[in-house]
């Protein structure tokens, strides 16, 4: 099954997730981009890299705490890049609020928000642990509700993050 509005030929692999898949896009020896999509069949990796890719989130899909350690092409501008290294700080298991990063990266949340929402690398850099103040779910990749918003729940589940709402 082709995921609705997606061409399978631009990703190098995709992995099946309970209730999502992700198309890892890359080229040997770097990610660029990882894209949540509608539940689809599983694509075998067309690249070592895809298949270093496939094999971690896969593992992550059954254990929270593996590890996703993959080689990045670098993207965004200084500020989003500054932002995405504060979100990598955040351990499995635990949530920090857009205020709380915009403190302490003397911004704004919404400047955070947006940084979150450009995030090209979902899940090595774990924007998913981003929510709103007091607990609520807030947005994810750009999407106040919806398909998105249920995977940015699941995960938060997955990992044992409680949050209001969620």
């Amino acid at each position: 099954m082709e995921p609705k509005g997606q061409s399978l030929q631009i990703y190098q692999a995709i992995v099946a997730a309970p209730t999502f898949s992700v198309g890892v896009r890359c080229v040997e020896d770097e990610i660029l981009g990882l894209d949540y999509l509608e539940p689809c069949s599983e694509m075998a990796p067309t690249n070592a890299l895809a298949a270093v890719a496939m094999r971690q989130l896969e593992a992550y899909f059954i254990d929270p705490e593996a590890a996703l350690g993959l080689p990045l092409r670098p993207a965004g501008t200084p500020f989003q890049r500054r932002v995405w290294a504060e979100i990598e700080r955040i351990p499995s298991r635990t949530s920090r609020s857009y205020g709380d990063l915009a403190r302490t990266l003397r911004s704004a949340p919404r400047a955070v928000g947006q940084a979150c929402g450009a995030n090209p690398y979902p899940l090595v850099v774990p924007c998913h642990r981003v929510i709103a103040a007091g607990g609520a779910l807030g947005g994810f990749a750009r999407n106040g509700g919806g398909f998105l918003l249920d995977i940015k729940r699941w995960l938060l589940v997955h990992e044992g993050v409680v949050t209001r709402g969620g």
